[in-house]
């Protein structure tokens, strides 16, 4: 399930008119960036000195919550906590001032308390030990008698409060939480949601927000570190958490995004399917900020949790800082978004379910309709003539990132980019060329190893790869048109065939591909299957703008209209076919292609696939038969 545009336009305009409560621990998050290029050794210790030459704070813990509902667009955010009297407590409040953050009931404690920070150093990418303050605070009873007078106070002007505990050695101590819990036992029209650390079991009067982890260790099975909480584990654990506690509860997955516990039971909202970077800081202040603005805005758990999703989404994007979600952001978010559909399923081959006595894995039901148009991703899919271009993409991207000196680059270094062009291309695989070269941009620019005047644009890198990948797919042409190789050895095994039976009932047939508009016409019609789509080819056009797969299933949805009971089918070996077709309630068949042999299963494929949204899973299509049958159910073969 996610969420409709209409949906988050709806929540985004209610913010405005809100007002909404924190109280628990509120902490600064002190990022120092080491240059260690001007470090010199101390007369005194004989060590390294650490130079700081950039200090950046930002809020943490509830004042996180506190940034990302102001962010986006909260109209009044009021907190309720303790800071010390020291610099760090000055240096929250003129972000909080600034921010907008009313902090007139945080309160300052002179003695037994130092603010919570959490210093980050970090050298180079690599984030060293962290520095804490506060972890050994005392809250003293007047000051705890003081917030909670300030929050009773308060009460009637509140459309919902949020509880966070982050910290052993915050606020909560005992006595402050059995009269916090008293006081909200009797606000029963006080609509309250808690996110603890250590204490969800006691908050009786409010919804939760807890980690599948956290959960887990809540109903006695604690996960070590190395453990993954599955999906069946973590659906168990809500529900026996919800049938102990009664409210409404929201049980986070990290990247798998969340369940939601209510009356209607167990609600999977499935994980954002991101392909950039991320770092996960703040991502479950982010979805609680996001989820407890549309509770107050008066909205169900499920699309609660929706918008908690996306604010999450868009922080997890932000690296090495604490993150906040803008209005805009999160609506650029939903207006784009991917999802991650049965991670768990994607990461264990053998749980597969086959149609009897084939290799067409059945990952979910078929959405209803007769297929009257169908889309075929060309690459990977039809034809193998580009098969390899990892192995092109590969060498292009590490020289371009080393630039002139790449020859002297030390092992470590050579090493770190290796692994992060591998990666990339291993997240990106599918998406336009142009697309992909924008990330380059951004990674040159990042490792700082060639000058800003000599990095090219997304235009310059793709012209580089496209020299490097057409020196090969031309060797193959010229063999093919020499009579050396057979246009048969880089096809799909069974793919030209489908294409036929499928013009043959009347489908309307359109070939997609992020290969350059003319290419794509000329190795379709080297390869002999161009005049089958009768003229629907859809080539990328060198606008980073423009997704061609999705400008296809815009036509077919937009300008053609399908009538009532009429269906269209994706076949692809790529996440954004899959992807956009899954948005549209279309039919998605992954290939999940071996491209050397042409036939056979990539595993790895298989994964990307599922988790893009694919109903189906196929090596190839020499099974086409009982494809055919599955997907035309009425006509057979």
């Amino acid at each position: 399930m996610s969420a409709s545009m209409e949906t988050i336009e709806r929540l985004l305009a209610a913010l405005p008119g809100l007002h909404v409560g924190i109280i628990g621990d509120f902490c600064l998050d002190a990022y120092l960036e080491v240059d260690m290029s001007a470090s010199e050794t101390s007369l005194e210790t004989g060590l390294p000195t650490r130079p700081v030459a950039r200090q950046r704070y930002s809020l943490g813990g509830a004042g996180n919550v506190a940034a990302n509902l102001k962010a986006m667009g909260v109209g009044t955010v009021r907190c309720f906590g303790v800071s010390g009297d020291d610099p760090f407590g000055g240096q929250m409040r003129r972000i909080m001032a600034e921010s907008g953050i009313e902090a007139g009931e945080l309160a300052v404690q002179d003695r037994g308390w130092d603010t919570h920070v959490f210093t980050k150093v970090l050298i180079g990418e690599q984030e060293q030990s962290r520095l804490d303050f506060g972890n050994f605070n005392d809250l003293q009873p007047a000051i705890a008698d003081r917030l909670l007078s300030d929050l009773r106070r308060r009460i009637p002007e509140l459309d919902l409060l949020i509880v966070n505990q982050q910290v052993y050695r915050g606020i909560h101590r005992r006595s402050f939480r059995e009269g916090l819990i008293e006081l909200l036992s009797g606000q029963p029209r006080l609509l309250s949601i808690v996110d603890s650390r250590s204490y969800s079991d006691e908050f009786t009067p409010c919804l939760r927000k807890i980690n599948d982890r956290e959960a887990a260790a809540l109903c006695g099975s604690p996960p070590s570190l190395e453990e993954t909480v599955g999906l069946e584990e973590a659906r168990e654990h809500g529900l026996t958490l919800y049938s102990r506690w009664r409210r409404p509860l929201f049980l986070t997955r990290g990247e798998r995004g969340c369940l939601v516990f209510d009356a209607d039971g167990c609600t999977e909202v499935p994980g954002l399917l991101l392909i950039c970077r991320i770092d996960t800081v703040g991502a479950g202040d982010s979805f609680l900020a996001g989820a407890a603005a549309a509770l107050a805005a008066g909205s169900g758990p499920v699309e609660a949790a929706e918008l908690g999703n996306l604010a999450a989404g868009v922080t997890v994007q932000k690296l090495f800082v604490t993150g906040t979600a803008r209005a805009q952001e999160i609506r650029a978010l939903a207006a784009e978004a991917s999802y991650r559909y049965h991670p768990e399923l994607a990461a264990s081959p053998h749980k597969a379910r086959y149609v009897p006595g084939s290799r067409i894995e059945i990952v979910s039901e078929l959405p209803a309709g007769r297929i009257t148009h169908a889309i075929f991703d060309n690459d990977g899919t039809v034809s193998t003539l580009r098969e390899g271009w990892e192995q092109a993409m590969e060498p292009v991207m590490i020289r371009s990132i080393l630039g002139d000196g790449g020859r002297e680059v030390d092992e470590q270094t050579l090493r770190r980019v290796r692994e992060r062009v591998r990666s990339y291309i291993e997240r990106t695989t599918g998406i336009q060329t142009l697309v992909q070269m924008a990330g380059l941009v951004e990674m040159v620019r990042e490792f700082g190893r060639v000058s800003p005047e000599r990095i090219l644009d997304e235009h310059g890198y793709k012209a580089v790869y496209n020299r490097e990948l057409m020196e090969g797919v031309n060797r193959r042409i010229e063999r093919i048109r020499d009579g050396e190789l057979s246009v048969a050895e880089f096809t799909l095994k069974g793919s030209i065939e489908l294409i036929r039976a499928l013009l043959q009932r009347g489908v309307r047939l359109y070939l997609a591909s992020g290969t350059d508009q003319e290419d794509l016409e000329r190795e379709a019609e080297i390869l002999g299957y161009a005049g089958l789509f009768e003229g629907r080819i859809c080539g990328a056009v060198g606008d980073i703008r423009h997704e061609p797969k999705r400008k296809v299933l815009e036509s077919i949805l937009g300008e053609i209209r399908l009538k009532r009971g009429e269906q269209v089918a994706t076949f692809g070996d790529g996440p954004v076919e899959i992807q956009e077709t899954r948005k549209r309630q279309g039919i998605a068949v992954g290939v999940a292609s071996d491209e050397v042999r042409r036939w056979g299963l990539n595993p790895a494929k298989r994964s990307r696939l599922i988790q893009a949204g694919a109903h189906l899973i196929i090596p190839d299509f020499s099974q086409r038969g009982r494809l055919l049958e599955l997907l035309f159910p009425q006509q057979g073969r």
